[in-house]
């Protein structure tokens, strides 16, 4: 069973599926607590509570937090979001919610029931919760709780949810398949042909002459202001607290030796010995072999009576550490305070009596206290000067929690305070364009836009080592339109724009109007701009080149029936066509079955996700859902008119 939802998980339906649960896992429906619900013939509950699916509720906190981590994902993308702006994600994050909280009652209705052991597998393999060494750690599984704002119950309540989606339903859709009588009439349709004309008249060809007066300007602008708003701005007050408010961290001689000192393994030098080494069972034995060396011959001349071969006496280039380990250390000792060809020994062992000879000396890497000195004034110059910044962190953050404002804060860390021009999220100011914020700065843009106008400020990290920051917004304007003097150009370009739009609009509907059974070039004869009428042919196949953009034009020639014509406007605003079909050719698949088997494979998808739904639906009848509409149109009036 596991092993057929691993391949699951690499299949086109087993995507979807996990797709599913990767947007529960990331709107974070399972916030708040659970809490259990009267049963009885009508909606009962506390009065937050929006949905009861059978034990299991849905309240006005879950959707506030799942809202929530919507908005932070879109802030991802546009930071000047805020809670309006995605307000049309509300009901489909909501019943995303009851669905999962459906398949949860439906799993504990029919006691299905996930092991501890099985949910802590998953979180392991979070990827968030794994140490640099790529393993699951509690430390870095804490640290990605506090990221999230989540608790670990919370985390084990969206896990479960997702492995119980991958149990219960993936074997519902794991088999949907689109047979070919189904599939073929689709692949058919893909073969259709039409023919037809496209007549184009361009917004272009009516700009000239148009020169509104200033009452135009001033009612267009009053109509279309939205059109011209202007985001949140903010003014941001901000100290950065970084190396140039630290001096005097060059370190004295005494504390370069010292770090010398403390580092002799990193400079100095390394010593390796080439030993030749016999361990002989009693003294008498050693005392042999010493004499025989002694007497001229080869230490294995000298050790070949006692019964030691070449191989048995070669222990060969050794460190002090490593001689240690094998012989002792009295031995090593010896051995390392002996000259180049010396003899040592005997000397008795647990092992016996060892007869020890250096054969030769190699000295490698070290430099004096005078060559390393360059690199090791750097280190303690960045190890001084970080301690000097944190120490100033630490009295600003103490004037901070002591309830000091920015600019007692900042006097407390003796830092400059600057003060940006308003701003938008994104850094950028509608008063000067050539304005820029500092990019090292940009956690304090982040900040300073999540901060209320009263909040206390904050102290924020930089990346690349730069620091920290002060931060506090100091000002917020309110979106409003922008003022009319400031941007009455581009309102006037807007203005004739539209205008011309209108007339353009006029011209192509009138064509539209006239054409009837007759051609477009007849029905354009006489118009007062030039218009350009070509033939079109196309087959529906061709659509998907397009890839979801297919032009207007063509996309009409597909919807209307034959003989019929329609206006439509261009994508860029460059005009308006009229379509118009004069024939449809039917396409048939048969002799095409390669086709059909696309057109199969292309089908299960949608096949998987109805199976899915009507399986979710059918699970939402079992256990019993109940919506207060009051409190959910509540719920989202308030989350969702919330600026931020």
């Amino acid at each position: 069973m596991l092993a057929s939802f691993r391949r699951l998980s690499k299949s086109t339906v087993g995507t979807a599926i996990m797709g599913i649960i990767l947007i529960l896992i990331l709107v974070g429906f399972a916030m708040g607590d659970i809490q259990s619900v009267i049963s009885g013939g009508g909606f009962r509950g506390s009065s937050d509570t929006l949905v009861k699916i059978g034990s299991k509720t849905v309240t006005d906190r879950d959707m506030s937090r799942a809202m929530e981590r919507r908005l932070s994902q879109a802030r991802q993308q546009n930071p000047s979001a805020d809670y309006a702006s995605i307000a049309a994600d509300w009901d489909p994050l909501l019943n995303a919610v009851i669905d999962a909280r459906t398949v949860e009652a439906f799993a504990h209705k029919f006691g299905s029931v996930l092991s501890k052991r099985l949910v802590d597998a998953q979180i392991a393999n979070i990827p968030g919760a794994k140490g640099l060494g790529g393993k699951f750690t509690d430390a870095s599984y804490q640290n990605f709780l506090r990221e999230q704002r989540m608790t670990d119950e919370e985390v084990r309540m969206i896990v479960s949810s997702g492995l119980l989606q991958q149990l219960i339903i993936a074997p519902v859709v794991v088999n949907a398949k689109a047979p070919v009588g189904m599939a073929t009439p689709y692949a058919s349709i893909l073969l259709e042909g039409r023919s037809g004309e496209v007549a184009f008249v361009p917004t272009a060809a009516f700009r000239q002459g148009l020169n509104p007066t200033s009452a135009d300007i001033d009612r267009y602008y009053a109509a279309n202001q939205r059109r011209y708003m202007v985001p949140e701005q903010r003014v941001l007050r901000i100290a950065k607290i970084g190396p140039e408010q630290v001096t005097n961290v060059q370190p004295s001689d005494k504390e370069i030796d010292d770090y010398y000192k403390a580092n002799g393994a990193t400079y100095g030098s390394k010593e390796t010995r080439v030993i030749t080494q016999a361990v002989a069972p009693d003294q008498a034995t050693a005392n042999a072999i010493v004499q025989r060396i002694r007497g001229g011959q080869t230490f294995a001349a000298a050790a070949a009576p006692a019964g030691f071969t070449p191989e048995d006496i070669s222990v060969g280039p050794q460190t002090k550490e490593q001689f240690t380990a094998t012989a002792g250390a009295n031995v090593a000792g010896a051995a390392f305070a002996a000259a180049e060809g010396a003899t040592i020994g005997p000397i008795q062992t647990a092992n016996g009596w060892n007869v020890v000879r250096i054969d030769k000396i190699e000295r490698e890497g070290g430099k004096s206290l005078a060559a390393a000195r360059p690199e090791i004034v750097q280190k303690l110059v960045a190890d001084k000067r970080k301690e000097a910044i944190e120490a100033i962190v630490d009295k600003v953050q103490d004037a901070l929690d002591g309830g000091a404002s920015f600019p007692e804060a900042a006097a407390a860390g003796k830092l400059t305070p600057i003060e940006t021009p308003p701003l938008t999220a994104s850094g950028t100011s509608p008063a000067n364009a050539a304005y820029k914020f500092p990019a090292d700065l940009a956690p304090a843009l982040k900040s300073g836009f999540e901060l209320g106008e009263g909040d206390e400020p904050v102290v924020d990290s930089l990346p690349n080592d730069g620091g920290y920051v002060l931060v506090a917004p100091a000002r917020v304007i309110p979106a409003a339109p922008a003022p009319l003097a400031s941007i009455r150009d581009r309102v006037t370009q807007d203005w004739i724009a539209s205008q011309a739009s209108q007339r353009a609009q006029q011209l192509a509907q009138s064509i539209a109007s006239k054409v009837g059974k007759g051609s477009l070039a007849d029905a354009s004869k006489g118009a007062p701009v030039a218009v350009k009428v070509e033939p079109v042919n196309a087959r529906r196949i061709q659509l998907s080149q397009f890839q979801g953009q297919v032009p207007p034009p063509l996309a009409m020639l597909f919807i209307l029936g034959e003989g019929k014509s329609r206006l439509v406007a261009g994508g860029q605003g460059e005009g308006f066509y009229v379509v118009k079909v004069d024939k449809i050719i039917p396409g048939n698949a048969l002799n095409q079955p390669a086709l059909i088997g696309r057109t199969q494979q292309e089908m299960q998808q949608a096949l998987a996700e109805e199976y899915g739904a009507q399986f979710t639906n059918a699970m939402r009848q079992t256990v019993g859902v109940k919506r207060n509409e009051k409190a959910i149109t509540a719920s989202k009036a308030r989350i969702t008119s919330t600026g931020s």
